[in-house]
């Protein structure tokens, strides 16, 4: 029975380890582009749609707006990536990653186009099937948190 404890316990560790790299990569990433002027032109659609970005684009434009996004999402990546090194900042980094999606996710619900025409209110189109995905990056997120606080509080 304790090998299988043992074998459990290794798998989680090497599964949070997976799991943190790859939710850091991916927002670290995803951030990058934001500098990118195809991003701009692919995040305006969700942006002008949604009552909070709607006001930020106006006063900054689109552009800035992108920008603005993209340095959060770099610091936050590098947050949750600092776990080692500063589990609470990484917790912090987390909470801000789950913020994130759960902004992302609600423009399900103000976004154009999240709905396959004439398929009914559950089929989701391409841009609403991206926007899903991150309904599992928020679990993620709150994993990496509960793990960096656990960490944290043993310090």
């Amino acid at each position: 029975m304790g090998t299988r404890h043992a074998l459990a316990d290794d798998l989680a560790s090497v599964g949070f380890s997976v799991l943190r790299s790859a939710l850091a990569t991916n927002i670290l990433w995803i951030g990058a582009l934001k500098f990118k002027q195809y991003e701009v032109e692919n995040d305006e659609p969700l942006v002008t749609s949604s009552p909070l970005f709607s006001r930020f684009r106006t006063k900054l434009g689109a552009r800035k707006l992108n920008r603005l996004i993209g340095v959060t999402e770099i610091t936050v990546g590098s947050l949750i990536a600092a776990k080692p090194f500063a589990p609470r900042a990484s917790a912090i980094g987390s909470f801000g990653a789950a913020g994130m999606f759960l902004t992302t996710l609600s423009f399900l619900a103000t976004a154009p186009g999240t709905r396959q025409e004439g398929q009914g209110k559950f089929s989701l189109s391409q841009l609403g099937q991206f926007l899903l995905k991150d309904t599992v990056l928020l679990g993620a997120a709150l994993l990496t948190a509960a793990e960096s606080l656990r960490v944290a509080g043993h310090r």
